[in-house]
C-alpha cells in the first residue's frame, strides 16, 4: 500500500477508493482489522467513500426490525475508528438508486460463466445453491456497481473478495470493449495491507471470527468494553506448548497463529517481530500482554462508538449529507453509460 497511487492508477482516472461493510450484527475485531482500520489511513491518500453495503445484507435474510439500527452500527464504527465525515464520504448504499440500476446494465455485460466461478457463491450455498437466492448469486455484479459507480481506482479488499474484484475488473473491461469506450471505466486494483489481517475465531483457528456465530467468546465485538475485550483473550483457545520461536511452527497451530496475527495487526508488528519477543515463553506471559494491548487499542474505539450509537440522529445527518456527495458523483457516471449504451433519452 506504499507504492506510489500515481503508477498504479489508470492515466485517466483520478485516484479514488471505495469500500463497504455489511450491516449485520456485532461488527467485530475481524472487521476493524480487516477492513476499517485499513479505510482510516487510506483516506489520507486519495478520495475515498466508505459504504454501508446494505444491498449486499439482503443477499442472506435479515430482521427488518434491526436492518436500520445496524446500518447505524456500521456508521458509528466508521466514525470511532477515525474516518472523516468531512474528508471521506460515508453513506448508505440503498441511499444512491445508481447502485442498483448500474448493476443490471451490468448484468447485461457479465457473463454466466464467469458468475458461476465464484468460490464464495458455493461456500455459502453449499448444497443448496438451488433454494439461494439470485442475488446472492450475482453479489459479485453489484459489488462491479459499487466500484464502477464511482470510477474507483483502488479497493481494500481481503482474500475473500479478490476473486470477485478481479470479476469486476472483467466486467470494466468487457463494458468498454462492447461499447467502444476505451478506458471508461477503470481496472480497479486491490490495496493489500503489508501484512493482511485475517482473523479468526477465538475458540476456533480454523474458522473466520463471525458475527453470526452464537458463541460470544469466539469474537470481541467492537462494542466491547475493556474487561470483556481483556476477559474474551485471556479465554482464547490455545494450545499445550509454549510460545513458538519460529513463525513456520503456526501452519500447524491455527490459534496460536490467530492470537500472534492479532498481536501483530495490533502493534503494526510482524508476525515475526512476535515470535522473537515471545519466544518459548507459555500463555501465561503473553495473553496478557496481548489483552493490554488489545484493550490500549480498542477501548477508546468502543467508547466513542457507544457516544455515536447513544445519538442516531447525529449518525442519520452524516449519512445523507454522505449520500447527497456520492450521489454527485455517481449520478453522472450512470448518465455517461446510458449515453455509451444508446437509451432513448439518454443523450
Amino acid at each position: 500500500m506504499n507504492e506510489t497511487l500515481a503508477n498504479k492508477e489508470s492515466p485517466q482516472h483520478s485516484p479514488r477508493v471505495f469500500s463497504g461493510v455489511q450491516p449485520t450484527a456485532n461488527i467485530h475485531l475481524g472487521n476493524y482489522l480487516g477492513a476499517i482500520k485499513r479505510f482510516v489511513s487510506v483516506q489520507h491518500e486519495m478520495e475515498s467513500l466508505f459504504c454501508v453495503v446494505d444491498l449486499h445484507a439482503i443477499t442472506m435474510p435479515q430482521d427488518p426490525k434491526k436492518l436500520a439500527a445496524q446500518t447505524r452500527e456500521i456508521a458509528a464504527a466508521y466514525l470511532a475508528a477515525g474516518i472523516d465525515p468531512e474528508k471521506s464520504i460515508i453513506f448508505v448504499q440503498s441511499s444512491v438508486s445508481a447502485h442498483a440500476e448500474l448493476a443490471w446494465l451490468l448484468n447485461c455485460v457479465a457473463r454466466m460463466g464467469w458468475l458461476e466461478r465464484m468460490t464464495q457463491f458455493k461456500d455459502k450455498s453449499g448444497e443448496n445453491s438451488e433454494r439461494m437466492s439470485v442475488g446472492l448469486f450475482d453479489y459479485p455484479v453489484l459489488m462491479a456497481a459499487d466500484i464502477l459507480a464511482y470510477k474507483a481506482t483502488h479497493v481494500p479488499v481481503g482474500d475473500d473478495q479478490k476473486q470477485h474484484l478481479e470479476l469486476a475488473r472483467d466486467i470494466a473491461q468487457r463494458f468498454n470493449s462492447d461499447f467502444k469506450a476505451k478506458g471508461f471505466f477503470p481496472q480497479p486494483e486491490p490495496l493489500i495491507g503489508a501484512e493482511a489481517s485475517r482473523i479468526m475465531n477465538l475458540q476456533d483457528g480454523t474458522k473466520k471470527m463471525s458475527k453470526s456465530d452464537a458463541a460470544e467468546n469466539s469474537r470481541i465485538n467492537l462494542t466491547d468494553d475493556a474487561e470483556q475485550i481483556s476477559k474474551k483473550l485471556k479465554r482464547a483457545k490455545t494450545d499445550l506448548f509454549p510460545m513458538p520461536d519460529d513463525v513456520a511452527e503456526l501452519k500447524a497451530r491455527p490459534e496460536v497463529d490467530n492470537l500472534i496475527g492479532i498481536y501483530a495487526a495490533l502493534a503494526e508488528i510482524t508476525k515475526e517481530a512476535v515470535v522473537k519477543e515471545f519466544a518459548g515463553l507459555g500463555f501465561g506471559a503473553f495473553k496478557p500482554k496481548l489483552a493490554d494491548l488489545a484493550v490500549d487499542k480498542l477501548s477508546p474505539i468502543s467508547a466513542e462508538m457507544r457516544k455515536f450509537m447513544a445519538d442516531p440522529t447525529q449518525i442519520d445527518k452524516i449519512l445523507e449529507k454522505g449520500a447527497i456527495r456520492a450521489r454527485e458523483i455517481a449520478m453522472p457516471i450512470l448518465q455517461e453509460t446510458k449515453n455509451l449504451i444508446g437509451f432513448w433519452g439518454a443523450d
